[in-house]
């Protein structure tokens, strides 16, 4: 019982770090072109990751279910906390760096990483892939789930990013500058609030599939046998084979940790993002925000847990891109596609190392 309550304690220091980590996704640019205080679009963030992270449980139940085989391995207790620590570790590292990595896949390449550990080196413990034959969106995981997006979702946002803002360049091409600052302005509050709210909906849910993840396989184990109440109080998934619905205090107390963690903000990533890499106005916030925020949205419908900062970033590139090729900084987005393609392999890396450290040490079997 004891290392239930540690899971779901890690966990929330989890959601509470990936709140003040990927803060910045949603309101780098709102904040870069100066159309709230720093305090204002935080402030904004935490109220919309709140709405967000209450709003359906289709990317939870992908975590829950749909990345690691529960026949060939049992994510126990033990190796859900060497899971939690390994994408702690590399979102601490991350954002030390000042890099905008994803907080999505390191939890999802730590889990990899455990699961591939705690099944000594059973590959197949991972579901690589399941597509649905009628449906290719209900396909599953890793492969369907989480590398097709990965490479796809951040090409749509830049593609659209790119043409939102050329449309609006070639809409706008006879306006006075100071009046469509001045409308954009306001729109960009609309656009980032979408964007704060988009992020709620996929960010804040990978940590409540990790939570009823937990107490799936302790009502596995038999922990609640002879705690009929406490099992009616948390309203424990059930183990049959249909799919795991999320507790409302799970979707409650995840929500309200992210937000605390938006509200402490991340400077060191509002400066890449907003800063470093593109010189933005209010209608390159818009156009950035409102792209990323749909691709999200879509992402968070059919159950994709996507990155928000690649989104973001890849919509922030395209926006860039439509005003001059050259208004980009490369040597940053550089820096920031290596932190992407090493996300997956080093959060798994450290998950597997601190299994295999504890089953040399006889604390996991």
């Amino acid at each position: 019982m004891l290392l239930i309550l540690t899971v779901i304690v890690v966990a929330l220091v989890f959601e509470y770090i990936n709140g003040f980590h990927d803060t910045a996704n949603s309101i780098a640019t709102v904040v870069s072109t100066k159309v709230l205080t720093p305090r204002q679009a935080v402030m904004l963030a935490a109220v919309t990751n709140l709405v967000g992270a209450m709003w359906g449980t289709a990317v939870a139940k992908t975590i829950t279910g749909g990345i690691v085989d529960s026949k060939m391995v049992v994510m126990t207790s033990d190796i859900l906390i060497c899971t939690l620590f390994g994408a702690i570790i590399w979102n601490l590292l991350t954002w030390w760096f000042g890099l905008p990595s994803s907080s999505s896949h390191a939890l999802i390449g730590a889990l990899c990483g455990a699961a591939l550990a705690g099944s000594h080196n059973n590959w197949r413990a991972i579901i690589w892939s399941q597509p649905d034959a009628h449906h290719w969106y209900n396909g599953g995981g890793l492969l369907w789930k989480v590398i097709v997006p990965m490479f796809l979702s951040p090409l749509i946002g830049f593609l659209l990013g790119f043409l939102i803002m050329a449309a609006l360049y070639y809409g706008l091409r006879n306006q006075r500058p100071a009046g469509v600052n001045a409308f954009f302005a306001k729109a960009q509050m609309f656009s980032a609030a979408a964007m704060g709210f988009m992020h709620g909906t996929n960010d804040a849910q990978k940590t409540m599939g990790i939570i009823a993840l937990a107490l799936l396989g302790a009502t596995k184990a038999g922990v609640f046998d002879h705690l009929p109440s406490l099992v009616s109080f948390l309203n424990t998934p059930d183990p049959s084979p249909k799919p795991v619905e999320i507790a409302l205090w799970i979707k409650v107390t995840c929500a309200l940790t992210m937000a605390s963690g938006t509200a402490v903000g991340g400077w060191r990533i509002i400066r890449t993002l907003g800063h470093k890499m593109v010189k933005l106005h209010p209608i390159n916030g818009f156009a950035a925000e409102t792209s990323s925020a749909v691709v999200i949205g879509l992402a968070s419908y059919f159950g994709i847990p996507v990155s928000t900062t690649h989104n973001i970033s890849a919509s922030i590139m395209g926006v860039g891109c439509a005003k001059r090729f050259n208004a980009i900084k490369w040597t940053v987005v550089e820096r920031m596609v290596w932190a992407w393609i090493f996300t997956i392999p080093v959060a798994g890396a450290i998950a597997y190392g601190f299994v295999f450290a504890m089953q040399m040490l006889g604390w996991v079997a």
